[in-house]
């Protein structure tokens, strides 16, 4: 199991940015966000293999990027072009194995969860 904890929550005009970090206890070979509005199915929106690979969701593709410090503590989300659409928790996700492109994006495959942090963007 890894020890994830999320910061970087807040609220936003749309337009804006914001940076989402995951403190990991670890690295595993897929690293994700995840993110759940109220009333929706939780949604993977971007994943990162342990040797670069990375995988986006449609939605949010060319306005958040995944990538990790060099020592690999921590993930980040960074988000840009924020639509009141993106309002939700995020959630980081740690998996054993990554399973490619579009798998990378399955929540049943993590097994390791972080609490949350919730975004919120206003019109």
């Amino acid at each position: 199991q890894v020890h994830l904890v999320e910061s970087g929550g807040g609220s936003v005009q749309a337009g804006g940015s914001l940076t989402l970090s995951c403190v990991a206890s670890k690295f595993t070979d897929s690293m994700a966000w995840f993110r759940q509005a109220p009333g929706k199915e939780r949604e993977g929106i971007a994943a990162l293999a342990y040797y670069g690979s990375q995988s986006y969701a449609a939605s949010v593709k060319g306005r958040f990027f995944i990538d990790s410090d060099n020592a690999k503590t921590t993930l980040y989300l960074r988000m840009n072009n924020l639509k009141p659409e993106d309002t939700a928790m995020y959630y980081c996700a740690a998996g054993d194995v990554w399973y490619g492109l579009i798998e990378a994006l399955r929540g049943p495959l993590y097994n390791s969860w972080g609490q949350g942090t919730q975004v919120t963007v206003s019109s």
